[in-house]
């Protein structure tokens, strides 16, 4: 006695179907199992070099300073992932310029030799990148004018660097972080998640354009992840 031939496709259809579903349920474990926080920042990070510093519109963006509005103990952080991208993403030298402190009688912008390079004072953490000591103004700065301090000292870190990724200090909090958001390529406002205000932000934000700075973008540090992970993997 043979078998019915429509009883036969439905078993097909759903034999099919199981399968499919199964290889549906290991793709997305698959994915899930492989998908963290921390690869998720490390792309963010990657997009945003690439954006700024390869992609941007105007003039190129070689020398870049992260800002944030408010205190923010992610933005050393922040700086030297950038810096680690980026020099990833180019063979050219790149300099990750903190404002940890320094030794001023080696660092002082305004020395009696010449030939001493900022290079000279830095730290190499591979083959094209370097972490540059604080180059905040010092005594000679008082005599020559922050500003003109500012420009040499930019003007010499291009002449050794053809990237440098400049942590800056709170944004409208100073003279100095105007100076310097007007002075380098461009600025990047880094906010805290659940910490910066959003009128404080659209304040700075303000501040910065009234002062000719360049604002590239903005990074969000401190973000949680409340919802599930399948969903994130997916955005």
């Amino acid at each position: 006695m043979s078998a019915n031939p429509d009883v036969l496709r439905a078993s097909e259809l759903i034999g099919s179907a199981v399968d499919a579903k199964a290889a549906t349920q290991k793709k997305m474990a698959r994915e899930q199992s492989a998908w963290s926080p921390e690869a998720f920042a490390r792309e963010q990070i990657r997009t945003l070099v690439r954006r700024v510093f390869f992609h941007c519109e105007g003039r190129p963006a070689k020398q870049v300073v992260f800002s944030a509005a408010g205190a923010n103990p992610e933005l050393a952080s922040i700086c030297h992932q950038v810096g680690e991208a980026l020099a990833l993403e180019t063979p050219s030298r790149v300099a990750i310029v903190t404002r940890e402190p320094s030794d001023r009688n080696k660092i002082c912008f305004l020395r009696n030799d010449d030939t001493t390079r900022i290079k000279d004072d830095a730290v190499q953490l591979a083959t094209n990148l370097w972490r540059v000591a604080e180059l905040g103004p010092c005594g000679g700065s008082e005599r020559t004018g922050l500003g003109q301090y500012w420009a040499s000292r930019l003007a010499e870190l291009r002449s050794e660097f053809e990237f440098s990724v400049i942590q800056g200090p709170v944004a409208g909090s100073s003279s100095e972080s105007a100076l310097l958001g007007e002075l380098a390529d461009g600025i990047v406002l880094v906010l805290g998640a659940g910490s910066t205000r959003k009128a404080s932000a659209r304040k700075v934000k303000e501040w910065l354009e009234a002062g000719s700075s360049r604002l590239l973008g903005t990074v969000l540090s401190g973000r949680a992840f409340p919802v599930p992970q399948r969903i994130y993997q997916r955005l």
